[in-house]
């Protein structure tokens, strides 16, 4: 003890002793350091909170509560000039000689644990009605309006009630002539979003798993996914077409003439005609790997 009192006393006079100028130095290396770790992009700050967030995550598995709140807090405050976009830019706009409005996507980051990207939609440019097999994911709108119309499927009705309808029984086949499956979904959200609002957060089996985004203005949004889609491992995007309760007639579901509204038919598809996706490369603050 008395060695450590020593040195310790040792450290204090050597410390007086030193030039004024270099205990300044000293602090404003210091000082510098901490202004350069403070400086991260948000871009960085969101790849770093999404492997923290992720990083022991997996298929169906959500991250703990606390962990959603600061993954959403960061998506909350990043600005399109963060990610380098403005509504003027190309990505944006429509012309005449296109038939239908082009969807882009800027591809940010992707890996087995998650994947960060950014869709850049014209007005009334569609992302058609699709799913997110065992997946967690976060949207943030940055700028313009969307609308959109999520699902979650019926799985709360009597243990002897089908939520299926049997391909006899439904009158639209696919181009090898077999009966898409068709299945009972509770509508979760269907309504306008304005930016700047709240991001949106859907789970592997609620919160709006299925969901189709319907440009009211030129906007964009940021979609990170974890997991993200692998067709190796069975998390295919699947397409649907929407129906409403009343297509189709199954004697063991009764719900409250109400309610009906509330419910509608997916029927699975392959990915319309009319919709065009191009990826293209992003352009904004690049993600340094830690």
């Amino acid at each position: 003890m008395g060695t450590e009192r020593t040195l310790a006393d040792r450290k204090g006079r050597d410390l007086c002793e030193l030039p004024t100028e270099t205990i300044t130095s000293n602090k404003s290396r210091k000082k510098n350091r901490w202004r350069t770790k403070k400086m991260v992009s948000p871009v960085q700050m969101l790849f770093e909170t999404c492997k923290d967030v992720f990083s022991s995550g997996g298929v169906s598995i959500v991250p703990p509560p606390q962990q959603i709140q600061k993954l959403q807090s960061v998506l909350d405050g990043i600005k399109p000039e963060d990610v380098g976009l403005t509504p003027d830019m190309p990505y944006f706009q429509t012309n005449a000689a296109q038939r239908i409005p082009r969807i882009t996507y800027l591809h940010i980051y992707e890996c087995e644990k998650f994947s960060i990207g950014i869709f850049c939609l014209p007005p009334s440019g569609v992302i058609p009605l699709h799913n997110h097999p065992g997946m967690t994911v976060f949207s943030k709108l940055l700028f313009g309006t969307v609308h959109i119309k999520s699902y979650d499927w019926v799985i709360d009705l009597p243990a002897d009630s089908s939520t299926f309808v049997k391909p006899s029984e439904s009158e639209n086949s696919n181009d090898a002539g077999l009966v898409p499956e068709t299945r009972l979904a509770k509508v979760k959200v269907d309504a306008d979003f304005t930016a700047p609002c709240n991001p949106s957060i859907l789970y592997p089996a609620d919160g709006g798993n299925m969901h189709c985004f319907t440009a009211v203005t030129a906007c964009a949004v940021l979609d990170v996914l974890g997991p993200p889609y692998s067709d190796p491992d069975g998390r295919h995007c699947t397409y649907y077409t929407n129906h409403p309760f009343s297509r189709f007639s199954v004697d063991e579901i009764s719900i409250a003439e109400e309610e009906k509204k509330d419910y509608e038919w997916l029927q699975e598809r392959v990915l319309p005609d009319d919709v065009e996706v191009v990826g293209k490369m992003y352009s904004g603050p690049m993600i340094v790997e830690t």
